[in-house]
């Protein structure tokens, strides 16, 4: 995979690098760059994410969302439908807890998307997003 022209770099704290391999890896199917004792490089999309040992927050804030709680603090990806698609049918068939169900968001509305929610075992919460549409990722 290419990188994109510009990348972001985001870190996460994690309490255990086995389970965090298990999860990312295994699971989600990023592939593992450099890795220490204390720390885990992942693809994340073609972006730099690197999972540390830490403290991970224990309760995130959330916001209400077209009817839902929504994490505020939380990160993810926007995947190509078919992307989001397989990925949602796999946490399904692994039968992760979901915070928000696979669903579709804003239906008929500027900004329409597949969304879910769930939490990595550290507890930092994930979105994964779609929009059938690219045009509509920032639509008012």
């Amino acid at each position: 995979m290419m990188p994109p022209p510009s990348l972001f770099h985001l870190a996460v704290p994690v309490d255990s690098l086995e389970e965090a391999r298990g999860f990312y890896g295994d699971l989600l199917g990023l592939e593992e760059g450099r890795s220490s004792e204390t720390w885990i490089d992942y693809n994340f999309y073609g972006h730099q994410f690197v999972v540390h040992l830490g403290s991970p927050l224990i309760e995130p804030d959330i916001n209400g969302v077209d009817g839902d709680s929504v994490p505020s603090f939380h990160y993810g990806a926007i995947l190509m439908w078919d992307e989001w698609q397989a990925l949602a049918q796999r946490l399904e068939t692994a039968q992760i807890k979901f915070i928000i169900e696979p669903k579709i968001r804003f239906q008929g509305q500027p900004g329409e998307q597949a969304t879910m929610f769930f939490k990595d075992p550290a507890g930092n919460a994930l979105e994964f997003k779609s929009f059938r549409d690219r045009n509509q990722i920032f639509a008012k």
